[in-house]
């Protein structure tokens, strides 16, 4: 089964937590603080893997969790990392954050890894904490979260040239004479569902990637027919051949088919009508092609044409020697939709973002919004007295005291941080921990 298209959730390891211990043997004293590092979370990696051709193995599994780390031990000993997990994927695949359509990973290279979620990193056993003032400290740090994502995984096919045109124009015929490709071929509409790829071998001995892809009806840019299932694996194509059914078989008239297909591929996002096309005419063995090519040229006298027969496999090396020319002076095309460069920039300047906000809730209630105070929230154990004392110190030292006094916060005002509570009096927070 050929999948293309898949949404799934990845979840990173958290770090694991570091402890409080102390050296306690025999002989040794004032052994000091020996507590251990928590280890770090597993991280979720996307690799390419040449023998995938499809997204089917991630449609069963829509729910991929890393190994937290370990806790820290004594003897300052860390704690085990949390195991990699590590996701093959087709050479081609597009990796999108699905809560904001950023695009985390763009995989085309054989081989090539990428890290989507990172795992989180460990707490610091109390050894760390070990100052002349303190020499026993009686706290550590937690581990760090793991990132998690929603994903949209999006396989584009790695094809230098793309197969283009009505259904039943020969498309499939022309990839399995030109290739070892072995696709479905039939006299009904849509034989070809899933895209096929070959391997072109011209005589001269330069080689391509062809793709033979189901074929375009009219509103296929808004999703008929196959519609974009068919229309973004040509987006990384550099070269169209558009083929056309010149004996009319189907009843179509073929210069109709041409400015329809044409127009599809404009309507599109992605800039498909920029790509360079090689026009062959095909099935001139058919009565009546002859008349139609004609009338063709007639309608088209500036395009170069192509003529020749799948079936009977004429006309097939020019076809191909000119596709190849073609690609040789067509770069690489970006799949993603970039407006265009305006003549002149302007610099706006943008100042600075603040790194504490403090927003007024009204009613002597203030809300800090800042990473680095929420960040230290999250790593305090605010069981011990120590760790809140170091909290406090902490608060005051990034600037979140004088953050609030400017804002005209008072002795007693309640401040919220992370949806919890605290009491602000001078530059001491005397936690209630209200949720």
């Amino acid at each position: 089964m050929f999948i293309d298209s898949v949404k799934i959730k990845v979840k990173a390891g958290d770090g694991g937590n570091g402890i409080v211990a102390f050296r306690r043997e025999k002989y040794v004293p004032l052994g000091g603080p020996s507590g251990g590092d928590g280890g770090k979370g597993g991280s979720i990696i996307f690799e390419v893997d040449t023998n995938k051709s499809t997204l089917l193995d991630l449609r069963y599994n829509k729910l991929i969790i890393a190994k937290n780390g370990g806790i820290g031990k004594n003897k300052k000993m860390s704690g085990a990392d949390g195991k990699d997990i590590i996701i093959k994927v087709p050479q081609g695949t597009i990796v999108k954050d699905l809560s904001t359509g950023r695009v985390i990973a763009d995989l085309l290279e054989v081989g090539q890894r990428e890290v989507i979620a990172q795992g989180g990193k460990g707490g610091k056993g109390n050894r760390h904490f070990a100052t002349s003032r303190d020499s026993a400290p009686e706290f550590a740090m937690p581990g760090e979260p793991g990132e998690s994502f929603d994903l949209q995984l999006d396989l584009k096919l790695l094809a230098d040239v793309g197969l283009v045109g009505f259904p039943s124009v020969g498309k499939s015929t022309l990839l399995s004479v030109v290739t070892a490709a072995k696709p479905e071929i039939a006299d009904y509409p849509f034989t070809t569902l899933i895209p096929n790829l070959g391997v072109v071998q011209v005589k001269d001995g330069r080689s391509f990637v062809m793709a033979d892809l189901p074929g375009l009806i009219k509103g296929a840019s808004l999703g008929k027919g196959l519609g974009h299932e068919f229309l973004k694996h040509i987006e990384r194509c550099r070269v169209l051949i558009h083929v056309i059914d010149m004996g009319s078989v189907d009843g179509r008239d073929p210069v109709e088919d041409y400015k329809i297909i044409n127009e599809e591929l404009k309507e599109y996002e992605y800039r498909l009508s920029e790509r360079p096309q090689v026009v062959f005419a095909n099935k001139m063995d058919v009565k009546g092609a002859v008349e139609n090519l004609k009338r063709f040229k007639e309608f088209y006298p500036d395009i170069k044409i192509y003529e020749g027969s799948t079936i009977l496999q004429k006309g097939i090396d020019e076809l191909l020697y000119a596709t190849m020319a073609l690609l040789s002076v067509t770069p690489k095309f970006p799949i993603y939709d970039s407006k265009k460069e305006e003549e002149h920039v302007t610099y706006n300047f943008v100042p600075k973002q603040k790194e504490i906000e403090v927003i007024n809730l009204g009613n002597n209630q203030w809300e800090i919004i800042s990473s680095k105070a929420t960040r230290l929230f999250k790593n305090t154990n605010f069981d011990k007295d120590e760790e809140v004392y170091r909290f406090a110190i902490s608060m005051k030292k990034i600037g979140v005291d004088k953050a609030l006094r400017d804002a005209g916060a008072q002795d007693g005002d309640l401040v919220i941080l992370d949806d919890y509570r605290f009491e602000f009096i001078d530059w001491w927070y005397n936690i209630e921990r209200w949720l």
